[in-house]
């Protein structure tokens, strides 16, 4: 049977990710060997396993795709969507951060840590984040320096330091930079107030300035000296400490408290949500996306008939407001993320290819986009056949709304610019829809000019 390797996973000498037929595996190699058994003899697995914060894993015996290095063939349990950290909301990166921290403790009380802290390490898994590399454990060595104190710094407190002091958007900088957000820039960026705090004075000006001072050094191992077993737990304390202390208020965007802003009365929005439910039997969807899901309403819709949810929207406000409430209300089974339809996610890394862009990772057994269209046809431009195609590659049925001239919300749109929208009508929304997909059902919703669609892809 044939084997393909995951295109993410070549970095690592001591093993890669692979499928076969549509499972994920992971060969182990013969050099982790020791660290492998470690990690499973000590009871660091089960312990991470059990406290929710490491992927569980079963050995198995199948044909490898390179045996003449392997040790070990796993098949961990399957993540049902894989996000990237620049798709994330400020408190999604804090609790990876503070997931990656604990799990370093527990590491050290079993003698192993983490050779490795990539934020990509982590995925959001019954709503709370998971560690999915197993191979990044390494025994102790008393002496020894955090190998991935800087990795941390970069792919957590960085970024996580930037929205709070600074802004929100900075998140997209995670985008740019694979390997975190570069010291010496999340210091230039930083505000000059920054340098008061004890911890980001140590782990990102100080922290920034050192790794400046020894770019173009060579660094020997009397250099670097013996960090004591007690110096190793002050750092991993001081970071925990640091990220537990940034905070990021939701305020001040566009659509943050759209359901507070809106005409749609209650008895409008209970029978859209009477509509998608029934829509979501007749489609009978394995996984939905909520595409412009602002903070979630409907999504719990689908969440409730127990499917698996990728709830998403443009607004970091709105994505923060949906992952708290996911996290406080206990829905395992929303996964909240950050994302512009207009500008989706794309594949990043080598050969654009470490990271799958938005559109890779699916399609959905159903999309849903409601109040969606117009944001799509009149703020961005995008003319119906346009929306409609893109939409035909990424699900297999849809739910969309179609939202009128006449509603509020898009009077709202056209108050600030010229309507050159003549065909944006119900008319010109369907027929360039029809030519991807079959109408199954649609339905005035109550005490509104809004229509519901229900259509299944030609």
């Amino acid at each position: 049977m044939k084997f393909q390797r995951d295109k993410a996973s070549f970095r690592d000498p001591d093993g890669f990710v692979f499928s076969r037929d549509g499972v994920i595996y992971r060969q182990i190699n013969n050099s982790c060997r020791e660290d492998y058994e470690t990690l499973m003899n000590s009871g660091l697995y089960q312990k991470l396993v059990d406290a929710g914060l490491l992927i569980p894993h079963e050995e198995v015996e199948i044909e490898a795709p390179e045996p003449e290095s392997l040790f070990k063939v796993i098949r961990p349990e399957p993540i049902h969507f894989i996000s990237y950290p620049y798709e994330w909301c400020f408190s999604q990166i804090k609790d990876a951060a503070l997931a990656t921290l604990k799990i370093q403790k527990i590491a050290f009380e079993f003698g192993m840590s983490l050779k490795d802290c990539s934020a990509y390490n982590i995925q959001f898994r019954n709503a709370a984040p998971v560690f999915i590399d197993t191979l990044s454990f390494e025994k102790y060595r008393k002496g020894s320096p955090w190998v991935a104190y800087k990795q941390f710094c970069q792919h957590f407190l960085a970024p996580l330091a930037l929205i709070s002091y600074r802004d929100v958007r900075l998140n997209e900088l995670l985008r740019a930079y694979i390997d975190g957000i570069p010291l010496d820039l999340a210091s230039l960026l930083l505000p000059f107030r920054s340098k008061f705090k004890l911890s980001l004075l140590l782990h990102i000006h100080l922290h920034a300035k050192s790794q400046k001072h020894y770019a173009d050094k060579a660094v020997s191992n009397k250099d670097t000296g013996k960090v004591s077993r007690l110096s190793f737990m002050g750092i991993v304390d001081g970071l925990e400490a640091a990220v537990k202390s940034l905070k990021w208020q939701p305020a001040g965007t566009e659509w943050g408290d759209y359901y507070s802003d809106t005409n749609y009365s209650s008895a409008a929005q209970q029978h859209k949500k009477q509509l998608v439910g029934e829509f979501l039997d007749k489609t009978n969807p394995a996984v939905v996306w909520d595409i412009g899901a602002n903070t979630g309403i409907f999504s719990r819709v689908a969440s409730d008939k127990g499917i698996p949810t990728v709830s998403s929207d443009i607004d970091p406000a709105a994505v923060e407001k949906n992952y708290l409430e996911c996290v406080k209300s206990g829905r395992s089974n929303i996964h909240p993320l950050l994302l512009d339809l207009t500008n989706p996610s794309p594949g990043i890394g080598w050969e654009n290819q470490e990271r799958k862009s938005f559109i890779e990772r699916g399609p959905a057994d159903t999309v849903m986009a409601l109040a969606l269209i117009h944001h799509l046809a009149i703020s961005n431009n995008l003319p119906f056949n346009k929306i409609a195609e893109l939409f035909s590659r990424i699900c297999a049925s849809l739910i969309i709304e179609f939202v009128p001239k006449s509603d509020s919300q898009v009077k709202r749109l056209l108050t600030t610019r010229e309507d050159i929208f003549p065909d944006y009508n119900e008319d010109g929304f369907e027929r360039a829809f029809k030519e991807y997909f079959s109408l199954v059902r649609s339905e005035k919703v109550k005490e509104s000019e809004r229509t519901l669609y229900l259509m299944k892809k030609k």
